[in-house]
């Protein structure tokens, strides 16, 4: 009897152990589903920016006989940075137990230890891998916009390889990965000075690095399709609540927020765009409007999680105006050939915003407050504009050196710009053998 006691006794113990380490367990694998569901989707929006949206956006500004090769770059650019995001861009952003203040660790190399139980702070850290990855997909999709119609496809796939290891994956780590930046406070929710100010820079040195196109400035022929033109700003506008709002990385009030001054900001820009372009021009037109909105999305990305909605509207009206005005300023007076104003809109937009953000963000000016320095006090508006400023300084002039060095190594490897016949001809026929409209 004693002995069948005994037995029971342990049977039970076993179970009351085998039942806690399978609570523990089932905790240590439970994420929140609302967060977790929300990031999914704003994964989704985000890679929706690049394809099909930016790559409509881009197509329809150029010749018909070059829409093929715009698409092709995009979807080429998100193929290649997706597979170099797992190998390993995604420990050099963001390992920073094992990184130092300017570039992250490789501990997850491969994506190692990055699996079903993983957790990004609510979510699966696997959702987070991807959500970044749409990030790293899209950065230099838009550079894209600065060499459309001249530059070889090999050649693309060389710089875009060389400049995500280079420039990208070093920027997000000093910004958002735990870096010198985020030690200083800088604020940056969505890319300002990652993805745009990188981006815009980039752009204007491969631009004027590779030579305008033939005919540049005064014979260019305009967009083949401004249909399709306002279908991929559409997507764009629908595509970056994800890329702001998700940048909050939870469904939270802060994200409402985010998504209601990135709303705010677009159509204020495309408003402000309008009226210029009509008083200017006397016209206003479909690809002016679109531009315009993805100028306010532009400026308002990196100050989206600090100010309120009349910041918003006061960002989108400078982006609107100074945007408009910087499209003239770069191909007439600094003769540079950015043929899809990369660098006018995306650039100076995201520089603008990191700007705006120390001054709209503060809560005497209806925001949401500023970040804290090192000390744990919140700072001024001063104490901040000297940090964003700081950021901005340093992003932008090593996204111009290491892009200078990339384009020179791309050109000694494997050549940079298309033949002149190859140009005449049209890249959809010279580089892809393929042709966009056939009306047999």
């Amino acid at each position: 009897m004693t002995t069948n006691r005994k037995s029971l006794w342990v049977i039970l113990l076993t179970f009351l152990l085998s039942a806690g380490s399978l609570m523990a367990e089932e905790a240590k694998t439970t994420f929140d589903s609302g967060n977790t569901a929300w990031m999914l989707t704003a994964t989704v929006l985000v890679l929706l920016m690049t394809l099909p949206g930016l790559a409509l956006f881009y197509g329809g500004l150029v010749r018909a006989k070059n829409v093929l090769s715009v698409l092709m770059h995009c979807y080429a650019i998100a193929a290649l940075a997706s597979v170099m995001w797992a190998v390993g861009l995604y420990t050099m952003a963001f390992d920073h137990q094992e990184g130092g203040k300017w570039l992250g660790g490789f501990g997850k190399l491969f994506l190692k230890g990055v699996g079903v139980d993983s957790d990004a702070g609510g979510f699966p850290e696997t959702v987070m891998v991807m959500f970044q990855m749409t990030f790293a997909i899209i950065t230099p999709g838009l550079i894209v916009g600065a060499f459309v119609e001249r530059m070889k496809f090999v050649a693309i796939m060389v710089f875009t390889a060389l400049w995500l290891v280079l420039v990208y994956a070093p920027a997000v780590y000093w910004v958002w990965g735990g870096g010198i930046m985020f030690q200083w406070g800088a604020i940056d929710l969505a890319g300002g000075i990652v993805v745009h100010a990188t981006a815009g820079v980039s752009a204007l040195v491969l631009a004027k690095m590779i030579g305008p196109r033939k005919g540049f400035p005064k014979s260019l022929h305009p967009p083949h399709s401004p249909g399709l033109v306002m279908i991929g700003a559409s997507l764009l506008w629908v595509g970056w609540f994800g890329f702001n709002a998700g940048s909050q990385l939870a469904a939270n009030g802060a994200a409402g927020m985010t998504m209601l001054v990135t709303h705010l900001s677009a159509a204020t820009a495309a408003l402000v765009w309008c009226i210029v372009e009509r008083l200017k021009t006397g016209k206003t037109g479909v690809v002016g409007i679109a531009t315009g909105m993805v100028a306010g999305l532009a400026t308002i990305t990196p100050a989206s999680g600090n100010v309120g909605p009349m910041g918003a509207i006061a960002i989108g009206a400078c982006a609107g105006v100074v945007c408009y005005f910087m499209c003239g300023f770069v191909k007439n007076k600094m003769k540079i050939d950015d043929s899809l104003d990369v660098f006018a809109v995306h650039g100076v937009g995201g520089i603008m915003g990191t700007i705006l953000v120390a001054f709209f963000g503060a809560e005497s000016l209806g925001g949401l407050g500023l970040n804290s320095g090192p000390d744990g006090q919140i700072y001024s508006s001063m104490e901040q504009l000297v940090v964003q400023l700081k950021s901005l300084g340093i992003t932008v002039a090593w996204s111009a050196i290491a892009t200078f060095i990339i384009v020179k190594v791309t050109q000694a490897t494997v050549g940079l710009r298309v033949s002149e016949d190859d140009e005449y001809e049209g890249l959809d026929s010279a580089e892809h053998g393929e042709t966009a409209y056939n009306f047999d």
